[in-house]
């Protein structure tokens, strides 16, 4: 294995576009991690709360709050699988161009499975945004209505 110069700056320019795919999921994984910990910080609030008295508005609001923690769980769980897929890239693109063994077809498929795991993460994080903004609507839409008075 006699790897000359020019071969380790090939093998450099394969990799640029994957390490870019990279640099964005690890972006998106730091978006995902703050919305998690503000469900996280707005759980404890409302929990603290619910110990001190029933509140039926906290308990439906705790209630979409574990729904939106279980999609962003699942969003991270998605982009981080899409970023070993693509660290995997890499590592095969090294490895195959500088021992010339042929592992197209893998890479290829980490590829597609990267892409696969990268359109879950956003799936989830998009079903986590709309119900954060229809729980948000609701609750607005009821403060705006007229007070119910009991005779």
């Amino acid at each position: 294995m006699n790897i000359q110069i020019s071969d380790i700056g090939h093998m450099i320019q394969l990799a640029i576009a994957p390490v870019f795919l990279l640099t964005g999921v690890g972006t998106k994984l730091t978006v995902l991690t703050n919305r998690l910990a503000r469900i996280i910080d707005r759980t404890r609030v409302l929990e603290d709360r619910l110990h001190i008295a029933a509140n039926a508005e906290y308990t439906e609001e705790l209630e979409v709050l574990y729904r939106r923690s279980h999609l962003i769980n699942y969003a991270i769980s998605s982009s981080t699988a899409c970023g070993f897929l693509v660290c995997l890239v890499i590592a095969m693109l090294f490895f195959g161009d500088s021992t010339n063994i042929r592992l197209d077809k893998y890479i290829a498929a980490s590829f597609v499975l990267a892409m696969l795991a990268l359109i879950f993460s956003f799936v989830f994080f998009l079903r986590e945004i709309f119900i954060s903004s229809r729980f948000m609507r609701l609750r607005h839409d009821a403060s705006l209505a007229p007070p119910v008075r009991r005779n």
